[in-house]
């Protein structure tokens, strides 16, 4: 879709998560359409972070609040009347929701029940916004299957984090039927369901590239677990452009509301964990590994989504091949560490770049 900025020129967007990995790189991308942005978030939950290296709170009215509080989150709903938003906050992490299984539900499902009913104080007031709602790809019952899961695949989830999120997207399915019936409604509504999203600026803990980054910046050597587990790998920027391009797309096509869409790479380009780190050998030479086969808690082995839904209603796909990725990621890191450039220079450029790339393909 061309001229997307003329969606969200000035429009007011709030944006849940805006502190987080994805949502501070959501920040960034809607920043270059001169948007009125607005973040909701506890706090920043990574030290370091792309929020703050990246200096992204110079670019958004900065509200820290925590998403359970329904009272508050209503009241800035109210008060800002968003034409936008996207919902990304969560505790997104697996090995963490064992730990803390009650903080893990109450944030990804209490936490999406608030937005949502903050949308239904828009709709009794009669103000139009349009909502992009993040779950994950794990929120698939997975069977492991090698087709790779659609979106009307059944639900499920056996950690905590998994489950929570499954059980969001009932609940969005339910506000939907219940309050944003298609024909009366100022509110649409979409979810999506994203593969493993890496990009520069990712801290978080127990995660396959920011572990490595923190450990080779160090010269020390990585422990890998599960090097045969296959994952979507996808670039931030992937996800960040569907979500930007299906929030416009949703804001014309009644059509849209309600449904649920996966993005990720194409089904036959998953690679495994081990693939991942011997091809980020290639941009950062001097680096070591090594498989640590104990694993106190259970992650799927293989993860793979079909994404040809969203191909066909809102022409996205994932147009980086997987070492234009890894590239674009090991290079966030490596200027980081060396202090080249200017981490906030640095990750316009790369938006920059693969606007660039989407134009190339034609794709934008």
């Amino acid at each position: 879709m061309k001229n997307l900025k003329n969606f969200f020129y000035k429009k007011k967007i709030i944006i849940t998560g805006h502190t987080g990995f994805k949502g501070s790189w959501l920040v960034e991308w809607l920043k270059t359409y001169d948007a009125k942005l607005i973040g909701i978030s506890i706090d920043v939950p990574t030290k370091p972070s792309h929020f703050q290296v990246s200096k992204i709170y110079r670019d958004i009215k900065d509200y820290r609040l925590d998403v359970k509080n329904q009272i508050k989150i209503k009241k800035i709903f109210i008060k800002i009347k968003p034409d936008y938003v996207f919902h990304l906050a969560a505790q997104s992490l697996v090995k963490k929701s064992y730990k803390y299984p009650v903080d893990t539900w109450s944030t990804n499902l209490i936490g999406t029940l608030n937005v949502l009913e903050s949308l239904r104080e828009l709709n009794k007031i009669k103000k139009k916004c349009t909502a992009i709602i993040i779950t994950s790809d794990k929120c698939y019952l997975n069977r492991e299957i090698k087709t790779g899961y659609i979106e009307s695949d059944v639900l499920g989830g056996d950690d905590p984090y998994s489950a929570s999120k499954a059980s969001a997207e009932l609940l969005i399915r339910s506000y939907v039927k219940s309050y944003f019936n298609k024909n009366n409604s100022y509110i649409r509504i979409s979810s999506v369901r994203a593969g493993n999203v890496i990009g520069g600026g990712d801290w978080s803990e127990d995660r396959l590239i920011p572990d490595c980054v923190k450990k080779w910046s160090k010269n020390k050597i990585v422990k890998i677990r599960n090097p045969f587990s296959t994952r979507p790998w996808q670039h931030v920027l992937e996800a960040i452009y569907g979500y930007i391009l299906l929030a416009a797309n949703l804001s014309k096509n009644l059509n849209l509301h309600g449904e649920s869409f996966n993005f990720g790479p194409p089904k036959n380009k998953n690679y495994s964990v081990i693939s991942l780190v011997k091809t980020m050998k290639k941009f950062w030479k001097d680096i070591q590994w090594k498989v640590e086969k104990s694993n106190n808690f259970k992650e799927s082995n293989l993860l793979i989504l079909n994404t040809e839904k969203v191909k066909k209603r809102i022409k996205w796909k994932s147009i980086l091949k997987f070492e234009e990725t890894v590239s674009m990621v090991i290079d966030w890191y490596k200027n980081f560490y060396l202090k080249k450039i200017s981490p906030s220079k640095f990750t316009m450029n790369q938006i920059t770049k693969y606007k660039k790339i989407l134009a190339k393909r034609q794709l934008i």
